[in-house]
């Protein structure tokens, strides 16, 4: 029989109620878990784990209003294998029921409402959950990436995701919680929460501080919106990240280490003192722990910028690189924002320090000034070779002595007595030129003419290129330095001036004329011929005072660490000519001094004589007739008259009127 509400007399509420529950019965509601979850084939472990949780129930409540994301089958295997476990071990874990209720939100969140970076809160209090989405609308619930989005029913929306979430502490929140709200914003930006986040993921990170971004955004001329703009942001922050978890105590001086960047390595420096380094970053603190990693703070924000260090490693000096490390001057040399030029010796250019040193390699690194040595290959600018001037002298890092650069006039450069081999390797941070030896920052006669106002002799030696030669710290010389008034009277003689001395064709051989091998003090001049490196010899004579050729010693052994100096008040011209074997020097005296027509000279009458100008050229030879020498031919000015006899010479100086 048909049933006719119509005809009954039934009151109008209870028409009414029986209208409502016949159309319940016609749509009933759905729900996230017999709707979704329970229906789908891709999720039968889920559903067994909310069942025998108890959970099922939650989820099906026509009141709440919930978002779920539900880890699919293979979710549930890829964590049973990553623990070392299977799907029962998984239902077996005490804590099963708090991981699921991690994954249930208590509010309905449709992809389309989701924003990048969006942190919510699940059922499960012990975390939040952390949201990205990216430019190409993906979405991840932390690692896990929501591959079916929006199942929704009538108490609520479902995302498939494809890894199982577990509430751990990761290197995420240890920066979320500690305030390093730039960096997570950054990481949010370049769409890094899901590989930060993955907790079964083994991580290091060293976590720039606010005030590290700050300086970074001033250092690159922009703000914490430039930063967040760069395109290679994510690839700045990755290479803060190690694929391994390394406590503070695990690091040793010089590792050199692959950070999940793979633009660059990151070398880590361990000093005496126990402080550790990032590249230039100084961790200030150290082993925060999480549950899928470890932190380390830094005061600086780090850049996969290709460095002078790495030219160095890339290109085999791994001598050099073994000192920079032993000397824990890798923060020095890694700044991305040093402007640095690097004088790099090979190999063999520090083998031959060994062995000039009279040690090995060991020997070197044990030096107690291998900081100082090392400093001292580095400027703080960057030097191109084509901005190199002949005769610059610049400040090292090191600030114990200047660098003496050379350019020839073949192009040819030298730093000291270093040649460069190999010039304007670049880096992001500066220039490197390969040397052929290692230089150290000894104050050689070089440095004693520069201290000393020798500023002509610099000059001169500057002009003739012969700084390379002089600044030879393993040299030993004997340098008769002319004053700079002997160098004008010189210029007076030859009717010229300075700049006509430094034109000189022969300024070379004059300036070696004033050099001896080996290193003499005044205690150790002896009267006779000593040979220069011009090749001529020099005449010395102790008679009086301390003569070299013509001119007076006047200030005796100022030593330096590649010889000794002795001030002399002239300059030595070489004299062309050959005496033959020398044994004997003897002083004479001749008279009148100055004179005009006549020089008188005792007991030589018959020997032969020499007169030599202050150009270094015979002027006047012959043979001494009655004690006398004409030289009325003579011009005005300053000469050297030399006796020679069979096995000796006589030097006299005098003046022509």
């Amino acid at each position: 029989m048909k049933l006719n509400l119509t005809h009954l007399k039934l009151p109008r509420l209870i028409v009414l109620g029986i209208c409502l529950f016949a159309g319940s019965v016609l749509s009933a509601q759905t729900n996230v878990f017999d709707d979704v979850i329970a229906t789908s084939a891709n999720h039968v472990y889920l559903k067994t784990a909310l069942e025998q949780e108890g959970l099922d129930a939650a989820l099906q409540d026509d009141m709440a209003t919930l978002t779920v994301f539900a880890p699919n089958d293979a979710a549930f295997d890829n964590l049973a294998t990553a623990l070392g476990t299977d799907i029962a071990g998984l239902l077996a874990l005490p804590n099963l029921s708090d991981i699921l209720l991690y994954h249930v939100l208590g509010s309905t969140a449709l992809s389309a409402d989701i924003q990048n970076g969006d942190i919510v809160d699940p059922l499960n209090m012990d975390n939040s959950i952390k949201l990205t989405k990216t430019s190409m609308n993906a979405v991840y619930a932390n690692q896990a990436m929501v591959e079916a989005a929006d199942l929704t029913t009538d108490n609520g929306v479902v995302h498939s995701i494809d890894a199982v979430l577990l509430p751990y502490e990761t290197v995420v929140d240890v920066a979320l919680d500690n305030g390093f709200s730039t960096l997570a914003t950054a990481v949010i930006t370049a769409e890094l929460l899901p590989a930060l986040t993955n907790p079964l993921a083994t991580l290091t990170v060293f976590a720039p501080t606010n005030d590290a971004f700050d300086d970074l955004a001033a250092a690159l001329g922009t703000d914490l919106n430039g930063i967040l703009a760069l395109p290679n942001l994510a690839d700045v922050l990755t290479y803060h990240v190690l694929g391994a978890e390394v406590m503070s105590a695990d690091i040793n001086n010089g590792d050199v280490v692959d950070a999940l960047s793979m633009t660059n390595t990151l070398k880590l420096t361990k000093t005496t003192m126990g402080d550790v380094y990032v590249n230039q970053a100084m961790v200030t603190s150290a082993d925060v722990m999480a549950d899928n990693g470890v932190v380390h703070i830094l005061d600086a924000a780090v850049l996969p910028s290709e460095t002078v260090v790495d030219v160095a490693l890339d290109n085999g000096f791994s001598t050099l690189a073994t000192a920079v490390i032993t000397a824990e001057l890798l923060p020095a040399l890694t700044n991305p924002f040093a402007s640095l030029t690097v004088f790099a010796p090979t190999n063999d250019a520090f083998d031959d320090l060994a062995a000039a040193l009279g040690t090995d390699l060991n020997g070197i690194l044990a030096l107690p000034n291998l900081a100082d040595v090392l400093t001292y290959h580095v400027l703080g600018a960057e030097v191109m070779s084509a901005d190199i001037n002949n005769g610059d002298v610049v400040d090292a890092l090191s600030m114990t002595n200047t660098l003496k650069l050379t350019k020839t006039s073949m192009g040819d450069l030298y730093v000291n007595q270093a040649m460069v081999t190999s010039a304007d390797v670049m880096a992001d941070n500066g220039v490197v030129h390969i040397l052929d030896a290692a230089i150290l920052p000894s104050e050689t006669v070089v440095d004693v003419a520069l201290d000393n106002g020798f500023s002509t002799l610099a000059t001169a030696v500057i002009t003739a290129e012969l700084l390379p030669a002089l600044t030879d710290p393993f040299a030993s010389l004997t340098v008769f330095a002319p004053t700079n008034g002997a160098f004008d009277d010189l210029a007076s003689a030859l009717d010229t001036n300075i700049d006509g001395l430094l034109a000189l064709p022969n300024l070379g051989d004059i300036l070696l004329y004033h050099v001896v091998a080996g290193t003499v003090l005044s205690t150790d001049l002896t009267d006779g011929l000593v040979p220069t490196l011009n090749g001529a010899d020099i005449l010395v004579d102790l008679t009086d005072g301390v003569m070299i050729n013509e001119f007076m010693v006047t200030m005796a052994d100022v030593t330096a660490a590649n010889g000794v100096v002795h001030v002399i008040d002239g300059v030595l011209v070489p004299v062309i000519t050959s005496v033959g074997e020398i044994s004997t020097i003897e002083k004479f005296d001749v008279f009148p001094n100055p004179a005009q027509e006549i020089l008188n000279i005792v007991n030589v009458d018959g020997s032969n004589y020499t007169i030599i100008d202050m150009k270094g050229s015979i002027v006047s030879e012959g043979r001494i007739v009655n004690n006398q020498v004409q030289i009325s031919n003579l011009s005005e000015g300053n000469y050297m008259l030399q006796v020679i006899g069979i096995s000796t010479v006589s030097q006299s100086r005098f003046v022509k009127l």
